[in-house]
């Protein structure tokens, strides 16, 4: 799916990262380490082509990323490392506007279910803003179900979760990757997933 090749970025003469290497097939994942500050997020970026790279390349599907965007944005999944929840509005709102925006096909059912799962099913009229940051995340992270993309870059996923809910994206990697899909993700912590690639920034 994805190749990077001898990918370095650079922000006033201070050299961010340099020659990252990655590939990333079907049922692949890939692991970002490293400290606080240390350019995870640089690189999700600029994977993602919100920052242009100081030298290399990066291909989708064989072809140059930036010949192929609209493939790549189709197919791809991107949640930050803060939410993109209207903090104003409900957790339900938030979730309607979702279905609408990504024209997803879930129905209520799998919604009432997920909910259930991630232990948010008495937070469905509450306003985002209240909600803890661990329940802000996992709202969050409901995006993965609704938008149902193949591949998924996230950066630092399992910050503000308990064990339960770690157990269970844990467990939510495995099952997307059983169904050939793809994901990039940072973290400054081990997670104790198993990984394809670990790059250490």
């Amino acid at each position: 799916m994805i190749i990077v090749k001898d990918l370095s970025v650079e922000r006033l003469d201070k050299r961010i990262f340099e020659n990252i290497n990655l590939s990333l097939a079907s049922s692949d994942i890939t692991i970002l380490k490293g400290n606080n500050g240390s350019g995870k997020t640089t690189l999700l970026k600029t994977i993602l082509n919100i920052i242009e790279p100081s030298v290399g390349s990066i291909y989708w599907k064989g072809k140059l990323l930036k010949k192929n965007l609209y493939d790549f944005y189709s197919n791809v999944t991107y949640i930050a490392d803060r939410t993109s929840s209207l903090t104003r509005l409900t957790v339900k709102d938030n979730i309607n506007i979702w279905k609408k925006i990504f024209l997803s096909n879930i129905n209520d059912s799998q919604i009432e279910t997920a909910l259930k799962t991630l232990r948010l099913e008495n937070y469905l009229n509450q306003k985002v803003g209240r909600l803890s940051l661990g329940e802000t995340k996992k709202l969050e992270l409901l995006r993965l179900i609704i938008e149902n993309k193949k591949l998924w870059i996230l950066d630092e996923p399992l910050s503000n979760l308990d064990e339960h809910s770690i157990e269970l994206i844990k467990q939510t990697f495995e099952d997307h990757c059983s169904k050939d899909g793809s994901i990039i993700f940072s973290s400054h912590q081990n997670p104790g997933i198993y990984v394809t690639e670990e790059i250490n920034l």
